[in-house]
């Protein structure tokens, strides 16, 4: 018997005419359709008169739940996978799904169509030609630290999701972390009461510990720019002795010759200054 198909199809983020025939029609013909939250997405089939059997796939039974629709999948039938809202394996338990159909030689395809991460990057009027996606920052305080400093010195536009009670929490980390920035929070994304608010870290904190937040947010925040990155990490060094610069790289396994050249290729000096103030530092030894 042929295997079915997996279906990821993209769901609208709020206003209901944002889905695309395509979705509609598969989900129609589809034998099975697997949602996040099953009361949820039957408010959807509903609307549009869809009668296909549905099943439930979250987080919290998503391997066990994947063996078994990966079984029904195996026996012919084709199953579309819906989220919540939005496009499957986005910052939900679809990428899992998806991992094991591959392994398990079942074919996938992904049905384009409404994803808040999109949306809100294109609305933000920050820069887009180059941008990373972090979802949600973890709840572990460790992973969360990491997270947060790799993105001190990210130099594309960020993109974040959160949910309303956390959002002042999370702009505080943000901004803690960070530093001040532009940034935007968007709310209701394609709703009626949609708003997209241009601020800064600074302010947004001071602005919703006032105002309370409500809907799922997006928040799209600014890069660091190279220059400032530089002129930070050209003043890291100016602190740092010579020696201090060069025993760093051989510590790392580098031989004096080549610590040498990456201490002058940090400070913009040539190698017979660096070997010059070396010589300096030690004479004063």
């Amino acid at each position: 018997m042929e295997y079915g198909k997996l279906f990821l199809c993209a769901t609208p983020i709020g206003n209901l005419e944002d889905i695309t025939m395509r979705v509609l029609r598969t989900l129609k013909e589809a034998d099975l359709i697997a949602a996040e939250d099953t009361r949820n997405s039957l408010h959807l089939l509903n609307h549009f008169g869809i009668r296909t059997p549905m099943t439930s796939y979250h987080e919290y039974n998503k391997i066990e739940k994947a063996y078994t629709l990966i079984s029904k999948m195996k026996d012919g039938k084709n199953v579309a996978l819906i989220t919540d809202a939005g496009t499957p394996g986005i910052s939900d338990p679809g990428e899992e799904l998806v991992r094991m159909c591959y392994e398990a030689g079942i074919e996938v395809t992904s049905l384009p169509g409404a994803c808040a991460c999109v949306t809100a990057l294109t609305l933000s009027g920050l820069p887009t030609r180059r941008f990373c996606f972090e979802g949600f920052l973890p709840q572990d305080k460790k992973e969360k630290r990491q997270i947060l400093e790799e993105l001190r010195t990210q130099t594309r536009t960020v993109v974040l999701y959160e949910a309303p009670h956390r959002l002042v929490r999370t702009l505080k980390d943000l901004y803690e972390s960070l530093g001040d920035r532009r940034a935007v929070i968007c709310r209701e994304l394609t709703k009626k009461h949609e708003t997209a608010f241009r601020t800064t870290l600074a302010e947004a904190v001071a602005y919703y510990e006032e105002t309370e937040p409500k809907g799922e947010c997006v928040i799209v925040l600014e890069g660091r720019s190279r220059s400032e990155l530089q002129r930070e990490e050209q003043k890291r060094w100016e602190e740092m002795d010579i020696l201090s610069h060069v025993q760093m790289y051989e510590s790392q396994g580098m031989d004096r010759k080549d610590a040498m050249k990456c201490a002058a290729k940090d400070r913009g000096l040539s190698k017979r200054e660096v070997y010059a103030m070396l010589l300096d530092t030690e004479t004063e030894r």
